[in-house]
């Protein structure tokens, strides 16, 4: 089982985020390198770097299925105003010279929501500036998310992820990540994932599929909300989410936790806990623990 979550990309970079991963009995993670909501981003040391390689093989760790997540502030899908378009199309430039440095494989992005245009409108901007970003010498590959369809959000649906795929020039340097929360929100049932899977592979090869966001959601099936709950807590539940994480024709992509953080208490919002090492046990073990929250608590509490 290929599996482990979000970490932070510390004052170390890359090797920070090793570490972290590392303590949750990870052999992947995903990261941002720098803030998802910003442009401040601080320069690459290849020493560090260097050693996060080090680290990485000798805790079996193939940064292959290690995957960068590109910030929250590109969106592609909008040109209204020329100059924040140009300005996504150049950070997402960026991001993949960060990538290329760090020697990352894989940057998964929000393909972007349409803000007031005509969805095909947005879908085609998305599909110009994927375009000019998309290099034949470039060694990252962009994995398109699919979403819950929140707001003006697309990508959620087959049909999008289709129209995006076959208007890509450069279909080797594009791929796609699932999220089981923003599919379940976006109205795909994933108690029958194989149905999904076949569906799929109707309109794309299965070989797009790169990663694998595997979360929970606080919602219901096709609500269109994208609210991420812990394994097990949510209403996909956890054995739809361990038939997914198993299932043979996903056998080799990452699997990545984004599922949010503990609080100390019930009622205490300050102190949050990662859950990722509880988590990632549970999921290996393959039973669900309905203790998980208390367990986490207790643990850090007496740490």
């Amino acid at each position: 089982m290929i599996i482990g979550s979000h970490v932070s990309y510390g004052p170390q970079g890359l090797l920070d985020s090793v570490k972290e991963a590392i303590s949750y009995n990870a052999n992947t993670f995903m990261f941002y390198t720098g803030a998802p909501q910003n442009t401040l981003r601080k320069d690459i040391d290849l020493s560090l770097v260097g050693a996060a390689h080090e680290l990485m093989q000798n805790n079996n760790i193939d940064i292959n299925n290690v995957i960068c997540h590109a910030p929250y502030i590109i969106n592609l899908a909008n040109n209204t105003t020329e100059t924040k378009y140009q300005f996504s199309i150049n950070f997402l430039k960026e991001e993949i010279n960060r990538c290329t440095k760090l020697g990352i494989k894989y940057l998964v992005l929000h393909p972007g929501s349409s803000v007031g245009l005509d969805p095909h409108i947005a879908l085609d901007n998305i599909i110009n500036a994927l375009n000019i970003v998309l290099k034949n010498d470039s060694k990252v590959t962009i994995l398109l998310e699919t979403m819950a369809g929140k707001g003006t959000e697309l990508g959620k649906n087959l049909e999008e992820i289709k129209y995006l795929i076959d208007h890509i020039i450069n279909k080797d340097k594009i791929g796609i990540c699932l999220d089981t929360c923003h599919l379940n929100d976006a109205g795909y049932d994933m108690a029958n994932f194989d149905h999904y899977l076949d569906e799929f592979s109707k309109l794309l090869s299965l070989d797009y599929i790169k990663c694998l966001h595997l979360n929970d959601s606080k919602n219901p099936i096709n609500s269109h909300k994208d609210r991420h709950a812990n394994i097990g807590f949510g209403t996909i539940g956890f054995t739809n989410l361990l038939n997914i994480i198993n299932n043979p024709r996903l056998k080799d992509i990452p699997k990545i936790l984004e599922t949010p953080y503990i609080g100390n208490t019930l009622e205490d919002k300050e102190r949050l806990y990662p859950p990722y090492k509880y988590e990632i046990a549970m999921l290996r073990k393959g039973e669900f623990n309905p203790n998980l929250m208390e367990d986490i608590r207790n643990e850090y509490q007496t740490s």
